[in-house]
């Protein structure tokens, strides 16, 4: 209880001592012998029990004192006969103890009615107070939940725009030098407008070179905007669901204008044959495919299909094989010197993933593990025609530890996992021989990723989710470098 409730306790506990001393002094003040009456003799029987005068004839006696349902003293007094003499001295001081007890009686209900008072505006005062208290440890709990969220939320705003900040501030120099262009080509067409109107008036020979120049210049910042870094991953785009939990798809990124064929290859060994779609609406839908059938099974889902050729990694060597689909002959077979094999240094999900081909703007890729790197990742860029490494670089990852990887632009890019919540994490970038850890977000939207490989015709990524074939979109962010152009 409150401090206020307190203090009402005791005035109340006062007035019942005030009572309890009327009822049981008043009569021995005015010298009367009392007796006891039963509750029935006093007329009260739910109150307190009174007294009787010894001789109610002699002058004024108190009959009985009591207290009423609200605490308060109530005496009944006996007025003498009137034959009694009016100046007797007990007279007196009876008027007077009756007087006095007036007094106090009108003394004590007016602390009684402000106590009353009091003690509703403190109860009134002390559930707003409750309440009160209440919210404010609802505001708190509110406020420390909001803080968290709030700060959680700008946390990942600023992982996520952190990797951005180098990148626009080559965007600055970036945005000069196609405004510079813009500008050329402005006073180019001015050009090109007075030459029409005034025939002979500008050098043709000039005026030419100067296209062709300006369109050789251009021609290569397009070359440039093909690269860039890897800054996010569309969700999964589901484009069919068939064969086993591990296999690989692809389009053929070097195919001629108006070829959409689709390669199609389940399971991850002891397989030799190839389907042919005609068109992803054709994959889609399951019709109109070829099967091609090689001389080899192949190992793992690393294979990938360039200018016309299918190039995968023959099962329990590591020898790469480039099979050529019009002649149906293999066309060129190499060794890949001390690559691991045969579940050696294999992806995370197994699968006799030791050796992963792909392809990027720059060309072939193979991507395995070696002895002398201790079983962590060498990159290695091939020749397409004769397979002989042309450049390898070693890296400071773990085969093992990665989920699968993707080249884009001579970058690396390896995913933590296969299953469960996926993101791309690190990247090493060949043209400078230099790593660095990212947060990209890979939706791994069936829980089991065994291939995933770039396209960079489609600018997409291909992936086997779990018996689910699927796409993912991919946001690059395009550097300009003028001192190349």
């Amino acid at each position: 209880m409150s401090v206020p409730l307190l203090k009402i306790g005791v005035v109340l506990s006062t007035m019942a001592m005030i009572t309890n001393w009327m009822s049981q002094t008043l009569p021995s003040l005015v010298g009367l012998n009392t007796t006891k009456l039963t509750a029935a003799q006093s007329g009260y029987p739910d109150r307190s029990i009174g007294v009787l005068p010894a001789n109610p004839e002699e002058s004024w006696q108190v009959y009985s004192s009591a207290q009423d349902s609200e605490g308060r003293c109530v005496c009944t007094v006996v007025a003498p006969q009137q034959t009694m003499c009016s100046r007797d001295a007990r007279t007196k001081q009876l008027r007077q103890l009756l007087e006095k007890v007036q007094n106090m009686t009108q003394s004590i209900q007016v602390l009684d009615q402000r106590t009353q008072r009091d003690l509703q505006y403190v109860v009134k005062m002390e559930d707003q107070l409750r309440g009160l208290e209440t919210k404010f440890k609802q505001v708190e709990e509110n406020h420390k939940q909001n803080i968290a969220k709030q700060y959680k939320a700008i946390k990942a705003k600023m992982a996520e725009l952190r990797p951005l900040i180098p990148v626009l501030e080559e965007y600055k120099a970036d945005a000069r030098l196609v405004q510079q262009f813009k500008e050329e080509v402005q006073n180019l067409t001015s050009s090109l407008n007075l030459l029409q109107q005034e025939m002979g008036a500008y050098d043709y020979d000039d005026l030419h070179s100067r296209v062709v120049n300006l369109e050789e210049r251009l021609r290569a910042c397009m070359q440039k905007l093909a690269c860039g870094k890897l800054t996010g991953i569309s969700d999964a785009i589901t484009i069919k669901a068939s064969g086993s939990r591990f296999g690989s798809w692809m389009t053929d990124p070097l195919a001629p204008e108006g070829d959409t064929r689709v390669w199609y290859m389940d399971g991850y060994h002891n397989n030799r044959f190839v389907r042919e779609y005609k068109s992803l609406a054709d994959f889609m839908t399951s019709d109109n495919f070829t099967s091609h059938r090689l001389p080899h099974p192949w190992s793992g889902t690393g294979q990938v299909v360039y200018n016309g050729s299918i190039y995968f990694n023959k099962f329990q060597s590591n020898t790469i094989i480039k099979f050529d689909f019009k002649t149906s002959t293999i066309s060129r077979s190499q060794r890949l010197d001390n690559a691991g094999f045969s579940n050696t240094y294999h992806y995370a999900w197994g699968g006799h993933s030791d050796i992963d081909l792909m392809v990027d703007e720059g060309g072939l890729w193979a991507v395995y593990a070696t002895n002398q790197n201790a079983g962590n990742i060498v990159i290695s860029k091939l020749h397409p025609i004769t397979l002989h490494v042309i450049q390898s670089w070693t890296t400071n990852h773990p085969r093992r530890s990665a989920g699968e990887s993707f080249m884009i632009c001579g970058t690396l890019y390896v995913t933590n996992g296969y299953s469960g919540p996926t993101k791309v994490y690190y990247a090493y970038h060949t043209n400078s021989s230099t790593y660095e850890y990212i947060d990209i977000v890979l939706q791994n939207k069936y829980a089991h990723i065994s291939m995933l490989d770039y396209n960079p015709r489609d600018r997409a990524l291909y992936g086997w989710n779990n018996g689910h074939q699927v796409l993912y979109n991919v946001t690059l962010f395009h550097l300009i470098r003028s001192e190349q152009l």
